[in-house]
Order: C-alpha cells, then sequence, then structure tokens
C-alpha cells in the first residue's frame, strides 16, 4: 500500500448525479491551486456538478484551515481529485404493450486531496 502525503481531504458520497457528468468538472481543476478551481467552478456552464464539487472543495480547504492554522491557503492545490460511482437506485417506467423499462438513477462519491505547493 503507499503512503498518502497530503494536507487535507475531503469526501461527498452518495451525491445524485452521474459520475460521468461530474468527471467532466474535475478535468478541468485537476493539479489547479484552490483559487483558480474556485474561479473556474463559479463560471463552469455544468452548474449543478461544479457547485457539487465546490462545496467538497470549500469542505477540503476548511480542513486544513482546522488542521493546521498556519497553513497559507494560496499555496493549496489539488493534488488528487476522483469521483466514483456509487450505488444506483433502481426505477421502472412503464413501457408499451405491457412492459416495464429499468431506469438507474446513478449516484456518485466525490474525492478531493489538497496539497502545499510552495511558490509559483
Amino acid at each position: 500500500m503507499e503512503e498518502e502525503n497530503y494536507i487535507s481531504r475531503s469526501i461527498s458520497k452518495y451525491i445524485r448525479i452521474s459520475a460521468q457528468k461530474c468527471r467532466l468538472v474535475t478535468d478541468l481543476i485537476r493539479d489547479m491551486y484552490v483559487g483558480e478551481a474556485l474561479t473556474t467552478l463559479k463560471f463552469c456552464r455544468k452548474k449543478k456538478a461544479s457547485s457539487i464539487i465546490e462545496k467538497t472543495l470549500r469542505s477540503a480547504i476548511a480542513n486544513a484551515q482546522q488542521k493546521d492554522p498556519n497553513t497559507d491557503i494560496d499555496n493549496l492545490f489539488i493534488s488528487k481529485i476522483f469521483v466514483n460511482e456509487g450505488p444506483q437506485l433502481k426505477r421502472f417506467r412503464a413501457a408499451p404493450m405491457g412492459r416495464g423499462v429499468r431506469i438507474l438513477k446513478r449516484t456518485s462519491h466525490v474525492h478531493i486531496y489538497l496539497d502545499e505547493r510552495k511558490g509559483r
């Protein structure tokens, strides 16, 4: 097992959005500084996914401040960010000729790890 080196982390679980939609937004902010990432998320056109990821990122920033009050927020960057699939809610919708068609309501888990990088 590899040893994790990070300042703080934040995990949001069971979010009612598909992992595919969230991954489009996470790819935009990977390896960015925290301030740049928040600005990018604010102006992103994928509103639901960007708001969920923004909340998780703000939680990770708060965790870093809580863990070490001397941490400089401007030096924090997203060292690792990924979205995994969560459990799916299975529902049925009526279809022609008396059949039922399965609908999958997907959920996802968002993981954000912050680290510190000196100098820009």
